[in-house]
């Protein structure tokens, strides 16, 4: 790790012949304190600039949960990747009912810029994940820039569908697992989207994935996506409605359905062998 004075590590453990680091620093975006956890493949510990997955939780979740339950380590470590894991919102903003429901506030930042008041002094998850965050881990560490990969999982899945489209050349690859796919439609978008974006729905298709796809926006590669049949919430994920807006806009897509399998990190287990993959594939050549 670089000189930063900024950045503290929490703590760091040995894992898969690398490391796991969580560390704390100023956000100058979300005005705060913010916590993230990486994982540092052998390569990056030996001095090697290495590809690079963000990875983006779910409602609740937080830095760890990704890195802890997903079992990406074990195979991120097998190609030489490094993963970062964001918390999922900002935390001790103060906004008044932040901790009152888990689909709104605190562990529910939905990965965009919030525009309206309170939240918009400290919700600006979008320019974090997107801008600050890139920023602040390249420079402690040997990540390349042009060799970025962004997944996530519901919520999050949902934020990493945003970031690819919206910003192509940010994120040389893109997958989600169960991601939230027309949040405009649904009740998790609409509650979230309301109070940080406003009433009028037209400031809410930036973070749409559905709506960024059928105003243009488009990622250059393969766009993987893993749905559970028995997912609980299968209602309010609509990948169907991102198969049909992809072949409108001419997107590459693979949806991948899995019979039996629910909402939970036991189904992302089960599949995330497939997206390293799928990463080391356009990130590695």
């Amino acid at each position: 790790m670089r000189n930063h004075p900024k950045v503290e590590t929490v703590k760091q453990h040995a894992c898969c012949g690398g490391s796991v680091r969580f560390l704390r620093h100023h956000s100058e975006v979300l005005g705060l304190p913010a916590e993230f956890g990486i994982f540092l493949p052998k390569e990056a510990l030996e001095g090697q600039t290495v590809p690079v997955i963000y990875a983006l939780a779910g409602l609740t979740c937080n830095q760890e949960t990704f890195l802890i339950k997903s079992n990406a380590i074990r195979f991120a470590a097998e190609h030489g990747i490094a993963l970062v894991a964001p918390d999922t919102s900002p935390r001790g903003a103060g906004v008044e009912g932040e901790e009152a429901s888990y689909d709104l506030g605190t562990g529910a930042g939905f990965y965009l810029n919030a525009t309206q008041k309170p939240w918009s002094q400290h919700y600006r998850m979008a320019a974090y994940i997107g801008e600050e965050l890139p920023s602040v881990t390249e420079k402690l560490f040997p990540l390349d820039a042009k060799r970025r990969g962004i997944i996530g999982h519901s919520m999050g899945g949902m934020g990493a569908l945003i970031q690819g489209l919206s910003h192509p050349n940010r994120w040389k690859t893109v997958s989600a697992l169960a991601p939230i796919c027309q949040p405009s439609a649904v009740d998790w978008g609409r509650k979230a989207f309301t109070a940080y974006l406003g009433e009028d729905q037209s400031n809410w298709r930036a973070y749409d994935p559905c709506l960024l796809l059928e105003d243009g926006h488009k990622h250059s590669s393969t766009i993987l996506v893993d749905q559970g049949l028995q997912d609980e919430f299968l209602g309010a994920l609509r990948p169907d409605a991102l198969e049909h807006a992809a072949k409108a806009a001419g997107q590459a897509l693979q949806v991948r359905r899995h019979d039996a399998y629910d909402h939970s990190y036991w189904f992302i287990q089960s599949v995330i062998e497939a997206h390293m993959a799928h990463h080391a594939r356009g990130l590695l050549g």
